[in-house]
C-alpha cells in the first residue's frame, strides 16, 4: 500500500501550473502525510469543466457507509477489479483526482526494525498520483468529502521493497483521468499502471519518518541504510 507522502509547497504549485489550477491556497510542505489527514487534491469543478484545488480526508468513505470508521481502512484502492468494488466502482466513473505528490515512502523490514525508504523521480519532478474522492452525509447533514490513492503491482525500483506502489499519471493521461466526459472502465483501467522503472529512483532515509509525530525536511534527507538488526546487548555478571 502507499501509506505515507511527501509534498513540498513548491511542487504543488508546479502541478498546479501544469494543470491551470489558480488558487492556491495556504499549504506549508508536509513530509511525513498520513491516512486520516486532510490533503490538497485537483478534481473537475461540478458546476463546469473547470478544475479547483480541495482538501479531502485521505480515507474513503463510501456514500452507502453507516459511519466515517470504514475510511481508516480505504486509504488505497488496488487498480485491480476497482470497476467492479462497490466501495470504488461509482467513484472510479464519476469522481476522480489527482493527489499531487512529490515522493512516497515504503519500509524494508530487517528483524524487528523497519527501514524506510523515499521514493520520487529520478528528475524531482512532482507526481501526479491517482485517486478517486466521494462524498459522504453524516446523519446530521455534514458533508465529509474522502479520497484513496489508487495502487497497482510495483515496478523494478520498488519491487525489492514492496509488492505495491501508487499509480502515477503523466501527460495526457492526467488529461483523460480528470476528464468528466470518461467514464467507461475500459479507458481508465489501462491508466493505472506502474511508472517505468527508469524514471524513479529511491533513497534509504531515517527512521525518525516512521513515527507520525515527526515533520520536516529531515525526514527525506538522505541516511545509510540498516543492513541487519543489532545484536541484543550481552549481559555480564561479577561474581567477585
Amino acid at each position: 500500500m502507499c501509506g505515507r507522502y511527501v509534498l513540498k509547497r513548491k511542487d504543488l504549485e508546479a502541478l498546479m501550473t501544469q494543470l491551470g489550477v489558480k488558487d492556491p491556497r495556504d499549504f506549508v510542505s508536509r513530509y511525513n502525510i498520513s491516512p486520516g489527514t486532510a490533503v490538497p487534491a485537483i478534481r473537475r469543478v461540478a458546476s463546469n469543466r473547470d478544475r479547483e484545488l480541495t482538501a479531502l480526508e485521505w480515507g474513503l468513505v463510501p456514500r452507502w457507509s453507516k459511519d466515517a470508521k470504514s475510511g481508516a481502512r480505504m486509504a488505497n484502492a488496488r487498480a485491480e477489479g476497482i470497476a467492479a468494488k462497490p466501495a470504488f466502482r461509482d467513484a472510479l466513473r464519476q469522481r476522480r483526482c489527482i493527489v499531487p505528490a512529490s515522493g512516497f515512502y515504503e519500509w524494508q523490514t530487517i528483524g524487528k526494525l523497519k527501514q524506510p525508504w523515499f521514493f520520487q523521480r529520478c528528475d524531482e519532478a512532482p507526481l501526479a498520483l491517482a485517486g478517486i474522492w466521494e462524498r459522504w452525509r453524516s446523519a446530521d447533514g455534514v458533508d465529509l468529502e474522502t479520497c484513496s490513492l489508487i495502487t497497482t503491482t510495483p515496478n523494478d525500483v520498488v519491487r525489492p521493497l514492496h509488492d505495491r506502489m501508487p499509480v502515477i499519471l503523466s501527460g495526457g493521461a492526467i488529461d483523460t483521468w480528470l476528464d468528466p466526459d470518461v467514464a467507461e472502465p475500459a479507458t481508465l483501467e489501462p491508466l493505472l499502471v506502474p511508472r517505468p522503472d527508469g524514471e524513479m529512483k529511491r533513497t534509504s532515509v531515517s527512521p525518525r519518518v516512521n513515527s507520525v509525530r515527526h515533520e520536516g525536511p529531515e525526514c527525506i534527507a538522505p541516511a545509510e541504510p540498516i543492513t541487519e538488526e543489532p545484536p541484543p546487548p550481552q549481559l555480564s555478571f561479577d561474581l567477585g
